[in-house]
């Protein structure tokens, strides 16, 4: 019964801004680490960002460090990414999850249990 759902992907020129956006359902939004990750075609698939309960806490992968800009707003059990300067090599499919109430966490796959099934990001050159 747990929901997750991504939107705000879509085609964008290098050095543009995307916002994407996760709504969850069914689980207790708070009380979870939320983390935001991406997969090319091909690729494996990588952890983004992520951030603690109350947001007090973030984390970035080097690749996104300053361009990228995780937020929650648990009222409305709504985690955000905000996107800019955007590159050709942050292209794939963007996946929005959720882990553990335990902080820190690892930002890999298997530290999150709930998926989305993902928002598509084209950035072309």
């Amino acid at each position: 019964q747990v929901q997750v759902v991504e939107s705000g992907g879509g085609l964008v020129q290098a050095g543009g801004s995307l916002r994407l956006s996760c709504t969850a359902s069914g689980l207790t939004f708070d009380d979870a680490v939320m983390g935001w990750f991406r997969q090319a075609p091909g690729q494996e698939r990588e952890g983004v960002s992520c951030i603690s309960q109350s947001g007090g806490n973030t984390y970035y992968a080097d690749s996104v460090k300053g361009r990228f800009t995780i937020s929650r707003d648990n009222a409305k059990n709504t985690l955000f990414l905000q996107m800019d300067s955007l590159k050709p090599d942050d292209s794939g499919m963007y996946y929005c999850a959720a882990g553990s109430s335990v902080w820190p966490l690892q930002l890999r796959p298997a530290s999150f249990v709930y998926w989305g099934q993902g928002t598509q990001v084209t950035v072309s050159s």
